[in-house]
């Protein structure tokens, strides 16, 4: 019996390092088990902004403007585009250090270059807050980037915060991890498992949308 196709919301910042190792995970997990993921936007600077320290220091206005990019391109050509758009943004961002060419990134995923303009207006900001409420909702006010959500054999749509992997398993590892997800969002009173982080961010291969 062929497994039933299931779909996961997945809310990132492109910034954030530990969500691209996770948003690279999950595209291997779409090519072993039937699973279509559905590109979403939220922000560290949403939800830093009400802390009294800045975790992000000298980056926090630099913050805004990928994900503003990120909701005109999702507003203008949709969720896959918007995928496109991360994997091009963290190869640049994360696997080569070029954090400033936001238009670079546009034309790597085959989408104008003039988008980029949107880093600097706050046209978008009300689609990227609206967008992390979504996330905020599901998996709490506390959760971190990136969020994962799916729905529960009972219906009810559940959000997690991660799963933050270092580096990310590939091929039938990554399907594994899927199956483990799976299995404990289907437990109503499931909430949280963590443990310490071991070093920094590894990044393994680079997996296209």
């Amino acid at each position: 019996m062929a497994s039933e196709r299931r779909t996961a919301d997945f809310w990132f910042d492109p910034v954030c390092p530990y969500t691209w190792i996770t948003s690279r995970w999950l595209v291997d997990v779409t090519r072993v088990r039937p699973v279509t993921v559905r590109w979403r936007v939220m922000s560290l600077s949403v939800l830093n902004e009400h802390r009294d320290d800045s975790p992000e220091g000298e980056w926090e206005e630099y913050l805004w403007g990928p994900v503003r990019v990120c909701a005109a391109v999702e507003e203008r050509f949709g969720r896959q585009a918007l995928g496109d758009l991360l994997t091009a943004m963290g190869t640049r961002f994360h696997l080569r250090g070029d954090w400033g060419n936001l238009a670079g990134a546009l034309a790597d995923a085959g989408l104008p270059r003039r988008m980029a303009q949107a880093a600097g207006s706050t046209a978008y900001d009300g689609a990227v807050r609206s967008s992390h409420a979504q996330a905020v909702a599901l998996a709490g006010a506390d959760a971190g980037t990136p969020v994962v959500s799916v729905v529960r054999p009972d219906g009810e749509r559940v959000g997690f915060f991660g799963p933050v992997v270092s580096p990310a398993p590939t091929g039938e590892a990554a399907g594994r991890l899927w199956d483990g997800l799976l299995l404990l969002a289907g437990v109503p009173g499931f909430y949280e498992v963590r443990r310490a982080r071991a070093g920094p961010p590894r990044f393994g291969p680079v997996g296209a949308v």
